[in-house]
């Protein structure tokens, strides 16, 4: 968001944070990556770069699911899939 979208607005974090209606802390979370993006403020962020909400949340959830499978790597490849026939059962 910093590189696709404050700089090509040319707004700083303090006044993109403004805008939003957060405090400048809580857009910095965000950013930095350590606060993900709840549908409160991916409403903010869609209305405020015109593309929707949606956006924001498949991305959140994009990051979500790829930092959960680095972590689990281990344990997952341990998980025998089962035929895709069985699939269809379930």
């Amino acid at each position: 968001m910093r590189e696709d979208v404050l700089n090509s607005l040319g707004f700083s974090v303090t006044e993109a944070a403004r805008r939003l209606g957060v405090s400048r802390q809580q857009l910095h979370r965000v950013l930095a990556c350590t606060h993900p993006i709840t549908t409160e403020m991916a409403l903010r962020l869609g209305r405020f770069a015109g593309n929707g909400p949606g956006l924001w949340l498949r991305m959140q959830q994009a990051y979500d699911l790829w930092y959960a499978e680095q972590r689990m790597v281990d344990e997952l490849s341990r998980i025998e899939p089962v035929a895709s026939d069985s699939c269809n059962a379930l």
